[in-house]
């Protein structure tokens, strides 16, 4: 076997995220099919059923379902009429909007939370306007030396930290983690969890909270 093979870091396959991903008219093809499916089986019909009623094939509903091939207008029509739904119904999950919040450097919302108290600085660097089960709550946080240890946060959901300046130890339950920059940690947030020791001030992280909207 030819050493310099041996030392080669294994590869590992990943989606990247801004490849430009399918084209709008697959995305659209895929879009129209997932609806006819939810109708489909939200009113019981089999492939089947549907395809004698919208008077095509199975074969060529299957082919839209799975968003195989482009349907025509007559053929979305037929569908709408046997689903008893609008044709515009069909276009729903592509018309969405989807929105975004875009914060300039050093603008994020300062807000009141928990730590604030102890001298954490609180910037919140987005919001969802629309109100889908789960929210996402992204911060930068930042400790001065004038700020406290607070290693005693406690809410629902999850949270993901990642160190961009400074050196802080910070404690999740019963563990300790000395975080530098770069360094990421991932937990449940329902444990006692914050800073334990400030090693390097000013240290800031950005920290991303989840939770269900019921919690």
């Amino acid at each position: 076997m030819d050493k310099s093979a041996q030392n080669k870091p294994e590869v590992m396959p990943y989606q990247e995220p801004h490849s430009g991903g399918r084209p709008p008219s697959k995305l659209l093809e895929e879009t129209i099919g997932r609806e006819v499916k939810n109708f489909r089986e939200k009113i019981g019909l089999t492939i089947a059923e549907l395809a004698k009623a919208a008077s095509m094939s199975a074969g060529m509903l299957s082919k839209i379902e799975n968003g195989a091939t482009s349907p025509s207008l007559s053929s979305l029509q037929a569908l709408s009429t046997a689903l008893q739904v609008p044709v515009t119904a069909l276009f729903r999950g592509f018309e969405e909007i989807r929105d975004a919040t875009f914060v300039k450097a050093g603008q994020g919302l300062t807000i009141e939370r928990q730590g604030t108290r102890a001298g954490h600085q609180y910037q919140l660097l987005g919001h969802s306007a629309h109100h889908g089960p789960i929210m996402v709550e992204p911060y930068m946080i930042t400790i001065s030396h004038e700020s406290d240890v607070f290693p005693t946060f406690q809410h629902a959901g999850l949270e993901f930290l990642y160190m961009l300046e400074g050196n802080v130890v910070y404690r999740h339950g019963d563990k300790t983690y000395d975080m530098h920059p770069g360094d990421a940690l991932f937990f449940d947030a329902d444990a006692p969890h914050g800073p334990d020791e400030l090693k390097k001030l000013p240290a800031r992280y950005l920290s991303i909270i989840s939770y269900r909207r019921d919690e």
